[in-house]
């Protein structure tokens, strides 16, 4: 199956795949995809392959998407550890869940929080100002109907988030 983790910027989507990354570690029947994404590795964020433009053109992505002036992709490979019948966790833009489900068994992860504690985790990072963390806070993106979605509230502590999370993934 594979399960794709969304949800707003600041809900700790990162911090807890992560986190569960290194909690399954030694489970070969789960693998949590590597994203390619054309932006500098020393830029910051995930460990992600970093790539130009061009690179990103000539690889194969199983699902791939535009945000932020930056090109995401997921591996074409993934498919073959889908053949497998293992659980493959991906973090990936909203706009690509129905084109997912179109080609795949899926779950949806949605990682979430109250707008205040976005907000407060937005400002934190720092790296926008208070006009875009507002804009952040008020986009609405629907997911589709007919989708297994698990939802994990991400507002206390980060033990408790990854146990929600990992509760979310079983």
């Amino acid at each position: 199956m594979l399960v794709l983790v969304v949800g707003p910027s600041g809900a700790g989507k990162d911090t807890l795949l992560a986190a569960a990354r290194r909690g399954l570690a030694g489970d070969p029947r789960v693998r949590f995809v590597r994203r390619t994404i054309t932006r500098p590795a020393e830029a910051g964020g995930e460990d992600h392959d970093a790539v130009t433009d061009a690179e990103f053109a000539a690889r194969d992505h199983a699902l791939q998407w535009a945000a932020h002036g930056l090109r995401y992709g997921i591996p074409a490979d993934i498919g073959r550890d889908l053949d497998r019948g293992m659980t493959v966790v991906a973090n990936v833009s909203r706009m690509v869940i129905a084109d997912a489900a179109s080609r795949f068994a899926i779950r949806v992860v949605e990682v979430t929080a109250p707008p205040h504690v976005l907000a407060a985790r937005l400002a934190a990072r720092g790296r926008e100002d208070a006009d875009d963390v507002a804009r952040r806070l008020t986009r609405i993106v629907s997911l589709p109907e007919g989708v297994d979605v698990r939802r994990v509230v991400n507002d206390g502590t980060l033990e408790d988030g990854v146990a929600r999370f990992l509760a979310a993934l079983a």
